[in-house]
This record gives structure tokens, C-alpha cells and sequence, in this order.
């Protein structure tokens, strides 16, 4: 009952909600590397211009088409990566774009595809040294540059590493279990699971305030000691890597997770491999089946998006549970 209930609320919160802050993956290989966009109602040649920073012929000439004929609804389009839109320097910002490892893969190939861009760039980028790289990871290897006038379809640029206050625009009304897990035995932590009870009719509620930037990794209060409980100490862990998103909530000073696989009460620590912050989070149910969710392995509550210190609202993330 809960579930439908969920999947229901969601779908509706999520139904006009424009993807535009999608992970971006590079397609193509040298010189020919563009980014996929799907037409949208009242889109043109000029207003996907502004928006990815390149020009309307150039568009055009990528897909084939004339700009006489213009757009069609749902239509994919190439839009080209250029040295006008697409920066691959050390310092570079705005939207980054990421490509997915293929198996036997390594850092030298990828940046050979990719322009040739310094293999140090791509470490500093993605936070790792040396060269080994893991089948269907997800690395950066650039940043769309900002246009001016932006859409709604294209990616708002922001930031690498800044931390701001940004509202997700996906909503969720997830409600907490009526039982805790076995592993919560201690009366306190039965009460703060009742005061930290997400709500679903707060739609302004703003994010929980940041960690200080020193602690790469928040506590979490008690959710980390359950983590501990439950995995033995990280050594009964599973791990799994891919892309996560936000739904709203308030609840203070605690996270909450909609996943797939782990038990309702499972404490899932969610780690961002970018600058390796990591948050604890407890599931409280599964992720709803729509299309905007495809390919998430996670949900967490908007108060984690500050303390994993990234303002994408889809992002790249690792996580490791008792499953």
C-alpha cells in the first residue's frame, strides 16, 4: 500500500519536471564527439543555440537537416561538442560530461577518444590517481560551456565544486516505516525516527545545512553506528556504483534513501566520489518505476545534497550496504 501510495505521489510531482539537469554522456570519438537532446515542445535551431552554446548551422550540419525544415517533437539530436561549447582545460567549469567506462578500458584510451585531454586533467577532474579505471564507471572527461539565454532543456551550468543552496525539482512524500529495524534497540533512537518523520506537504522546505568542509565524511548521528551494526564493520558490505538523484523532505540532521534492493530500514552509506564526502542514509522504500527514474540506483532526501557537496541534481555516486 505504502509503495503505491509512493509511486503515485511521485509520478505526479514528477510528470512536468524538464530532465534538464540529466547526467551528460559524451558520445562519439574524436573529432566527432556531441551530446544527445530530445526535441521538446516549442524548441528550435535558436533556442538550442543559446542554450549549448554552439551555432544553429552547426546543429543542423551534424543531424543532416536543413534549417528550413525545422525541429521535430521527440526528434534526437547530435549537438556537437566544439572548442566554442566544450572546455577540456585543467581549470575548466560549467556542466561537466561524463563517459562510461567500457570494459578493458583505460585512462590512455579514453583520452585518446577524447581529444587527447591530459590524463591529469581527467585524475584532478574525477579525484584519483594512477590509471585504473572499472567497467561501467562513470568519469569526466570535460565541461559544457554555458550559453547565454538557456532553456529549460539545456544543462544549467554551475560551479564544479561549489556548494550552493539549490532547491531539487523533484518531489517525493516517502513515509517512514511504522517498525524500525531490529538493529534500532535503544529507545532514543525509536524517538528521533518519529521526529525525523519526512512529510509530504512542505514543498518550500529548505535543505539541512551544510558539514563543515573539513569532515569529508558526516557522521550522521546513530545512522552510522547502524551501519557499522549492520555490515560488521564494512566487512559484510555490498557495494554499487551508478547514478542518484533528490526527492524532498525535512527532516533535519538525518537522511533518507529509496532503493531498489536493500531492506526497508537498511543503512546505506552514500559516498561522492568526486571529493570524497560521504552521508548515512536509511532506506524506507523502493525507487518508483517511471522514466525519469531509469538507470537510478538511489534516492536520497534533499538534505544530503549539501553535505555530499555537489549541486547536480543527477549525479554519479558509490554505495555500500548490508544486503
Amino acid at each position: 500500500m505504502v509503495k503505491s501510495i509512493l509511486s503515485i505521489a511521485l509520478f505526479g510531482l514528477s510528470a512536468g519536471v524538464v530532465k534538464a539537469q540529466d547526467t551528460l554522456l559524451v558520445q562519439g570519438t574524436t573529432p566527432a564527439l556531441y551530446i544527445s537532446h530530445v526535441v521538446k515542445k516549442g524548441e528550435n535551431f535558436y533556442s538550442l543555440s543559446r542554450a549549448y552554446g554552439v551555432p544553429p548551422k552547426e546543429i543542423a550540419a551534424a543531424n543532416k537537416i536543413t534549417m528550413d525544415q525545422g525541429l521535430q517533437l521527440g526528434h534526437m539530436l547530435h549537438i556537437p561538442l566544439t572548442a566554442s561549447n566544450f572546455s577540456q582545460k585543467a581549470d575548466a567549469s560549467g556542466t561537466p560530461v561524463y563517459h562510461k567506462v567500457t570494459e578493458k578500458e583505460t585512462l590512455y584510451r579514453v583520452s585518446v577518444n577524447h581529444n587527447k585531454v591530459p590524463l591529469d586533467n581527467i585524475r584532478q577532474w574525477n579525484n584519483f590517481q594512477g590509471d585504473g579505471l572499472k567497467k561501467d564507471g562513470y568519469i569526466i572527461v570535460g565541461y559544457l560551456k554555458g550559453g547565454s539565454g538557456a532553456t529549460a532543456s539545456a544543462p544549467a551550468p554551475a560551479p564544479r565544486k561549489e556548494v550552493v543552496k539549490n532547491e531539487p525539482k523533484e518531489q517525493a512524500p516517502p513515509a517512514e516505516p511504522a517498525t524500525p529495524p531490529a538493529t534500532e534497540a535503544p529507545r532514543k533512537e525509536v524517538k528521533k525516527e518519529t521526529e525525523a518523520r519526512p512529510v509530504t506537504d512542505a514543498p518550500e522546505t529548505a535543505p539541512a545545512p551544510a558539514p563543515k568542509p573539513a569532515a569529508p565524511v558526516v557522521a550522521n548521528g546513530d545512522f552510522e553506528k547502524l551501519y557499522e551494526q549492520q555490515t560488521s564493520g564494512g566487512k559484510k558490505a555490498t557495494t554499487e556504483k551508478g547514478p542518484g538523484t533528490w526527492f524532498k523532505s525535512n527532516a533535519v540532521g538525518k537522511y533518507y534513501a529509496l532503493h531498489n534492493s536493500a531492506a526497508r530500514g537498511t543503512i546505506i552509506k552514500v559516498t561522492n566520489p568526486l571529493n570524497g564526502k560521504a552521508i548515512y542514509a536509511k532506506v524506507l522504500d523502493v525507487i518508483p518505476q517511471m522514466k525519469s527514474n531509469a538507470g537510478l540506483i538511489v534516492k536520497l532526501s534533499d538534505g544530503a545534497m549539501q553535505a555530499l557537496g555537489t549541486t547536480d541534481a543527477r549525479f554519479y555516486c558509490e554505495l555500500s550496504y548490508d544486503n
